[in-house]
C-alpha cells in the first residue's frame, strides 16, 4: 500500500517559497470545554425541496488530548459520512496512543495511522487504516482554513475518486495569503476562491490549494495554540517528530 498522506504544492510563481499551575491550567481547559457545549449550535443543512437526517442535529464535538495542551473539535454535520466514521473511531479508542506521525510546519499535524500505537524508533508511519476508505464529501463551504480537520488519503493516481482514509487525518496549520497570491491561485486551479474564503485565507490562514481535493470535515474551536506548538517540534526525516506526540480522543457530550 502507498503512503496515506497528503500533497504539499509548491507553487514558486506566486512566491510559496508546578501543581498549582497546573490546576489553574485545568480549570481554564475546563472552562473552555463549557464554552464550547454551551456555544454549540444546531445545524441545518437541507435545501428547500430537500430533508436530510441531519436537519437539527447538534453538530458533535470531539477533545484530542496531547502533552502539548487539548484541542476541542466540531465535527460537520454537512460531511456524515466523515462525521459518524470519526465518531465511531472515537468511541471505540481507535486513536489513543497513537501519535502525530508527520509534522509539517506552515502546513500540517498528520496523524491516525493505527500502526503507530507504541511506537519504534526511525520508523515511518502513515501506511496504516482500517481496512476501508470513506467517499469524498467535498463542500465548497467547508474549507482549507486554519484548524480544519480534514482526511488524508492516497494519491490520485490510484485513487481516482479522492477517496478518504478510514482513519487518517490531519488538522491545518498553514499559512496567511494575500489577495493577489488568492487570485492567481485560484486561476490556477481553475476556481474562484469566495470572498468570504479570501478574507479568512488573508487574516487566519490555511491550505486554500487543498480545497475540494481532500475532505474537510470539522475544525478546530478551542485550542488552536496547540496545533502552532506541535508544529513546531523538531523533526526527523519523513517529518516524523523526534519527540513522539501520543494522542487521546474522545468525545464531548452534553
Amino acid at each position: 500500500m502507498s503512503k496515506i498522506t497528503l500533497a504539499f504544492i509548491l507553487l514558486v510563481n506566486i512566491g510559496f517559497l508546578t501543581s498549582s499551575c497546573a490546576h489553574t491550567e485545568a480549570q481554564k481547559r475546563n472552562t473552555s470545554v463549557d464554552k464550547a457545549i454551551a456555544n454549540r449550535v444546531d445545524t441545518n443543512s437541507t435545501t428547500d425541496n430537500q430533508q436530510d437526517s441531519t436537519k437539527h442535529q447538534r453538530e458533535q464535538l470531539v477533545k484530542i488530548s496531547t502533552d502539548y495542551g487539548d484541542m476541542i473539535i466540531k465535527l460537520y454535520n454537512e460531511t456524515p459520512k466523515h462525521r459518524d466514521n470519526f465518531i465511531k473511531l472515537a468511541k471505540e479508542g481507535f486513536y489513543n496512543g497513537t501519535i502525530f506521525h508527520r509534522v509539517i510546519k506552515g502546513f500540517m499535524i498528520q496523524g491516525g495511522d493505527p500502526q503507530s500505537r507504541n511506537p519504534k524508533p526511525g520508523v515511518m508511519y502513515g501506511n496504516g487504516g482500517p481496512g476501508y476508505t470513506i467517499p469524498a464529501e467535498f463542500n465548497k463551504k467547508l474549507f482549507h482554513k486554519k484548524g480544519a480537520l480534514a482526511a488524508a488519503r492516497e494519491g490520485d493516481a490510484i485513487n481516482p475518486t479522492k477517496a478518504s482514509s478510514g482513519s487518517q487525518f490531519y488538522i491545518v496549520q498553514g499559512r496567511t495569503f494575500t489577495n493577489m497570491e488568492l487570485t492567481t491561485l485560484g486561476r490556477q486551479m481553475g476556481r474562484i476562491i469566495p470572498a468570504d474564503q479570501k478574507e479568512v485565507y488573508e487574516t487566519l490562514g490555511g491550505t486554500p490549494f487543498l480545497d475540494m481535493n481532500y475532505t474537510v470535515f470539522g475544525e478546530v474551536i478551542m485550542g488552536m495554540d496547540v496545533i502552532d506548538k506541535i508544529a513546531a517540534v523538531k523533526t526527523l526525516r519523513g517529518d516524523r517528530p523526534v519527540k513522539d506526540i501520543k494522542m487521546t480522543v474522545s468525545l464531548i457530550d452534553d
